[in-house]
């Protein structure tokens, strides 16, 4: 039977959020979904033992499968599971499960109605993010609003719907992808959810945010970072991505 959902994730370094049950939680929602599934990851060159821990659990599992690629990051992880997706929709989350599985039953909905990306959203209050975090969301959102998708308030929350058509068409004409730009080894931040949002609107796809359940439920210590360094770089990509669109680089040929 052709799966009505599949979902993406990008696997790399995961090891204690493995451990601690997650693909357990997920299959517990998914043995009670009342729609065909998959769930794809793919692994993006693991070296701390978690890949293993898929790979056991896809081989017991019906349902989830394993794939590998090189390591090229997040994006590059999810269009590399995106194309050997076969549901009419795909989601992508984390392998963290901040925004737990069963939240996809609120963004289902959206595309009976004809929407073609819908993505979940954390809202304007990050309710476990201290003072300084809260306060950099806020700058980020203020300034990527001057710039982009005006009407977004929540580009960064790493659950995110889209039609499989859809996305097979706006993942390759991301950055990252396009341009296959060489990944440094390690978790980097990324603004490919500001392009990908980006470029859907402006090829005239259907978009709809909705409000999720979000807790910051990550035990990962190999995305331990600077929020000052993030901020940065993030400020630097959005700025790209205007620059892009300013001077024709995702006009189509």
């Amino acid at each position: 039977m052709t799966p009505k959902l599949s979902i993406v994730i990008s696997n790399y370094n995961e090891h204690a959020n493995l451990k601690r049950g997650v693909l357990e939680q997920m299959s517990a929602y998914l043995r009670k979904a009342h729609y065909p599934w998959e769930v794809i990851i793919n692994d993006d060159g693991s070296s701390d033992g978690g890949d293993k821990i898929v790979e056991n659990y896809t081989k017991k599992h019906p349902g989830f499968r394993m794939i590998r690629g090189k390591h090229g990051g997040k994006a590059a992880g999810i269009w590399n599971a995106i194309q050997a997706a076969k549901g009419e929709i795909v989601l992508f989350t984390d392998m963290d499960q901040s925004t737990p599985l069963q939240e996809v039953e609120k963004l289902l909905p959206s595309f009976d109605r004809g929407y073609d990306v819908v993505f979940g959203s954390r809202g304007k209050m990050r309710h476990n993010f201290s003072a300084l975090r809260q306060l950099s969301s806020w700058a980020f959102r203020s300034f990527r609003g001057m710039l982009l998708l005006h009407d977004v308030v929540d580009t960064q929350c790493g659950f995110k719907a889209l039609r499989l058509d859809v996305a097979k068409k706006i993942f390759p004409l991301l950055s990252v992808i396009k341009d296959k730009k060489a990944v440094s080894k390690g978790w980097t931040v990324s603004a490919f959810d500001v392009e990908l949002l980006f470029l859907a609107e402006k090829l005239g796809y259907k978009l709809k945010e909705v409000d999720v359940t979000w807790k910051n439920e990550d035990t990962s210590i190999s995305k331990q970072k600077s929020f000052v360094g993030e901020s940065i770089d993030m400020v630097k990509q959005i700025i790209q991505v205007k620059i892009n669109d300013l001077t024709g680089k995702y006009d189509q040929k």
